[in-house]
């Protein structure tokens, strides 16, 4: 996966989830990109309902020596952590660590004494041109991304 590392710094806002969605589409469009797409919005939800909006946040996207990708998401509230909860049939809410924890190699937290991480690794992506023929057209990229 080229592009990477990958870091941006933004308020957790709801409309700030589909456009990193949108980012990294562009940003890895010959990639698979659905793994990193959820395990991202997933993080970056988890922030706005459990910390709050215009939370400050930064997420991080990076290769692991191992060949994973690695996804991070810092927030400055160190004592308000994630958990995996059991979501029922009719429950509107609840889902987003059991999807990570499904779609992750392996996820956790990381607490220092003003703020969290929440990262998880993954598979690197596999590219589209394999998976497709002629691949997706890369689109302009933005968004505040170093």
């Amino acid at each position: 996966m080229s592009g990477l590392p990958l870091t941006w710094e933004f308020l957790a806002v709801p409309r700030a989830v589909p456009e990193v969605r949108r980012i990294l589409r562009a940003r890895f469009a010959g990639d698979d990109t659905g793994d990193l797409v959820v395990c991202v919005s997933e993080l970056l939800s988890n922030v706005i309902t459990h910390v709050g909006e215009r939370t400050p946040v930064t997420l991080r996207v990076s290769a692991t020596h191992t060949g994973r990708v690695r996804v991070s998401v810092s927030d400055p509230a160190p004592t308000v952590w994630p958990a995996l909860r059991e979501a029922g049939p009719e429950g509107t809410s609840g889902r987003g660590l059991q999807l990570v924890d499904a779609v992750a190699m392996r996820w956790g937290v990381e607490q220092a004494p003003y703020s969290k991480t929440v990262w998880c690794e993954l598979r690197a992506p596999r590219s589209r041109a394999v998976l497709r023929p002629g691949g997706a057209g890369l689109l302009s990229g933005g968004g505040g991304a170093r």
